[in-house]
């Protein structure tokens, strides 16, 4: 399943700057536009990952339900 966020870039004198809109704390920064793109998507999987992990520990010691979630906008 693909999800499509939006994908901010800025040039700054350092390079360029990069978050998604849609997902707080997925951000980074890259000396060119090329390695900003790539820095962002390793960026927002690791965000996911720490937000699962996050999830999967503060969801108690009772039964969860856990089941794929799909998207449409």
């Amino acid at each position: 399943m693909d999800l499509q966020f939006t994908a901010v870039f800025r040039q700054v004198p350092e390079g360029y700057i990069g978050f998604v809109e849609e997902l707080p704390g997925a951000n980074t920064q890259g000396a060119t536009l090329e390695e900003a793109r790539a820095n962002l998507q390793e960026a927002v999987a690791m965000v996911l990952e720490a937000n699962r992990e996050l999830a999967q520990q503060t969801s108690g010691t009772g039964p969860v339900i856990r089941e794929p979630f799909k998207v449409s906008a």
